[in-house]
């Protein structure tokens, strides 16, 4: 009997219709406002230094982030929707920010061009060692030396899946190894967040410094 493997999925498609059919606030990873990427990026970045947010979805960052006095400011996601729905939030303050549709394993980054790589909830969906190669080389290519690493993953109390989609789970110390080639831990805190419907999922908080 022939055994049937199940389809890749693509994740384009999948993402595009996540966004295409929620709202904003229907998403689990949804924060009204990003506290504790917000804390970090005004620790460690200037108003004027280049600042993009991988995954940004429609996150409220970008608003935020207007209205603290950045300048310098990259968003890309791989689902067109998403953005759409920023840039329509934003309204003639949408101009003032540059815009990426496309995966970020394979849009073309400018080099050593961020003083600041902000990530809540993408490295986590990368599950196969070379998806997660193919990011740290898009990480390392685009971060200037000395630039930070704002990300947030699934922490070791975290979902093993989301969206439909199976997840990592990180501890700091694994976190820390995966990326220790060219990035050195600066800080890190677990985080409890809770759900639009009333659930709590474990998020690591990580600000990592790329090595000179």
């Amino acid at each position: 009997m022939e055994i049937l493997q199940p389809k890749p999925i693509n994740a384009e498609s999948h993402w595009q219709n996540i966004y295409s059919t929620r709202n904003a606030n229907q998403v689990s990873w949804y924060a009204p406002q990003l506290t504790h990427s917000l804390r970090y990026i005004q620790r460690h970045a200037s108003l004027d230094d280049a600042i993009i947010d991988i995954g940004g979805g429609a996150s409220t960052l970008p608003d935020d982030l207007l209205a603290a006095g950045y300048r310098n400011i990259t968003v890309l996601d791989i689902a067109a929707p998403a953005l759409e729905q920023i840039r329509h939030r934003l309204g003639a303050r949408a101009t003032q920010i540059h815009w990426l549709t496309g995966d970020v394993t394979s849009t073309p980054l400018p080099a050593q061009s961020y003083a600041l790589w902000h990530d809540r909830a993408v490295f986590h969906f990368l599950i196969e060692e070379r998806t997660q190669q193919r990011y740290l080389e898009q990480l390392s290519h685009a971060l200037r030396p000395g630039g930070i690493v704002v990300m947030a993953t699934f922490g070791p109390e975290g979902p093993t899946s989301c969206s439909g989609l199976p997840t990592k789970r990180y501890s700091a110390e694994q976190l820390a190894f995966v990326m220790q080639k060219n990035f050195s831990m600066l800080e890190n805190m677990l985080v409890p967040h809770a759900t639009p419907t009333g659930g709590t999922q474990e998020f690591l908080y990580a600000c990592l410094q790329k090595k000179a």
